[in-house]
């Protein structure tokens, strides 16, 4: 199935197959992220679940998803990525399960951590899948539509759960949030078992060779158990910050922990181990700037949503299915903009990102224009699914871009934890941004109102994206000097 750079870029049956099979249950996992934000209400009403109840819903399922993207990644380097894939494909089904038929709060919490882990399990090996069969312009396809997977579940999540709410009541609305998982993830085993190529049951031969092991797996315990923790104290005072002013000594717990684990990743080299990540990653230009640069992006771009929720539900009174349906223009616009700057990165290089970013800001722009003019002038809410648009238009301009580009020179046999290492940034920038720009929103509208406080918050966002376009022009310098010197010089 891997095709040379210079192949054709259209992909073959067999492509195909293999990107159905990992995309829809990679949508189904995304999906769960965005779809409870709007049906919590109705969780707290059902089951009588508290507020510190609610709030690990979402804090149990991102912990777990984002602790274990870099081991699953390298496990399946080494394991094979179709045996995790249906491993986490599996776990996630079953955990949505017991989630859809949750009595209680804690049952129902103990299934939203075993659906993170799922979810972590499962996301890495789309990463490896494409990295492994898929080269050159076909490959910048290929995670075009990965990007147009994530557009959509981020921006539809909160319409699907607005629906279900609506048209089946509360109770069962909230539950078949997560029941819709179930026949999914049972197509997805199936369909995986049946389409995916046998090389993929199988460890990389590269991830096996060239260690003190042989031709035995070396998964790294102790770098696996340091990241992890490491991961944990970073992300829990951003996720939980109203347990109290001691939960951000953790953050200096994260920073030693994180230096124990690069210490630790080079030794285990030096002895002549395989180390669940390799350090060397990091002095490869493109993965270093690209990750530095969707980190930060995530820090600004995945709060977007959150305060226009709050704003619109909280501030001028609309339910949660008429402020979800402000992201559908979003969510197409990603989709179209992502497959088709799937097919023209390789060529293009940064610039498209560099262009995806500028189009967000407009975006941002033309959206804080709206909301003053609403205040002031009282034009309608709705011309927000115009401005909003080019949020869409920009956004799959740069993530999907940005992942080819990023993973271009990453070896295969680190493929799977380079791709964990830049989705694990992803939450750890996500969680910081969600619990910043929440808390900048909140003190502003105490100040000065609501519309205030969501162009303040937009301001912050927008700076923590021009930052990171910062990291894109870098490398797009980077990129031209060196082209510059490989061209050949005149005679």
């Amino acid at each position: 199935m891997p095709t040379s750079a210079g192949d054709d870029a259209r992909l073959t049956t067999e492509q195909r197959r293999l990107l159905a099979v990992a995309l829809v249950p990679l949508f189904m996992a995304l999906l769960s992220v965005s779809i409870v934000n709007v049906v919590l209400p109705s969780i707290q009403t059902s089951i009588g679940a508290s507020n510190t109840g609610l709030q690990w819903v979402l804090t149990g399922y991102t912990l777990a998803f984002g602790v274990l993207l870099v081991p699953a990644g390298r496990a399946g380097d080494l394991y094979g990525r179709a045996r995790l894939f249906i491993l986490g494909l599996a776990l996630f089904g079953l955990a949505s399960l017991a989630a859809g038929l949750a009595p209680n709060e804690l049952i129902l919490n103990i299934a939203r951590a075993f659906m993170g882990f799922g979810a972590g399990f499962l996301n890495p090996q789309t990463v490896g899948l494409v990295q492994q069969y898929f080269q050159g312009e076909q490959r910048g396809r290929a995670f075009g539509l990965f990007g147009s997977m994530v557009g959509v579940s981020v921006a539809i999540g909160p319409v699907l759960g607005g629906t279900l709410i609506a048209v089946l009541g509360p109770d069962l609305g909230w539950r078949s949030a997560f029941l819709i998982n179930v026949p999914i993830a049972v197509a997805g085993v199936i369909t995986a078992v049946k389409w995916l190529p046998a090389s993929a049951w199988r460890a990389l031969p590269e991830a096996l060779r060239d260690n003190a092991k042989g031709d035995r797996p070396d998964l790294d315990p102790v770098g696996i158990v340091l990241l992890g923790l490491a991961t944990l104290a970073i992300m829990l005072p951003f996720l939980q910050s109203d347990a109290g002013t001691w939960i951000w000594s953790l953050l200096g717990l994260a920073a030693l922990l994180f230096y124990l684990w690069l210490r630790w990743e080079g030794r285990y080299k030096a002895r002549g181990r395989s180390p669940m990540v390799d350090t060397a990653l990091f002095r490869i230009r493109t993965f270093a700037n690209g990750s530095l640069l969707i980190g930060l992006y995530f820090t600004g771009m995945t709060s977007v949503w959150v305060v226009v929720a709050l704003y619109l539900q909280l501030g001028q009174g609309y339910s949660a299915l008429e402020a979800g349906l402000v992201g559908l223009p979003s969510a197409i616009m990603s989709a179209i903009s992502a497959a088709i700057a799937g097919r023209h990165v390789v060529r293009v290089g940064r610039s498209i990102v560099l262009l995806g970013i500028s189009m967000l800001l407009v975006g941002l722009a033309a959206s804080a224009v709206v909301l003053l003019l609403h205040d002031r002038l009282g034009i309608s809410i709705w011309w927000l699914l115009v401005s909003m648009a080019f949020v869409g238009l920009g956004q799959g301009n740069t993530v999907s871009p940005n992942q080819t580009l990023s993973l271009r020179d990453v070896p295969l046999i680190y493929a799977g934890s380079a791709g964990g290492v830049m989705q694990t940034g992803q939450r750890i920038g996500t969680a910081i941004g969600i619990a910043l720009n929440t808390a900048i929103f909140f003190a502003a509208q105490a100040a000065f109102g609501w519309t205030p406080a969501i162009l303040i918050t937009f301001g912050s966002i927008a700076a923590l994206i021009v930052i990171s376009g910062a990291v894109g022009v870098a490398d797009w310098r980077q990129d031209r000097k060196q082209a510059q010197r490989a061209e050949p010089r005149p005679r």
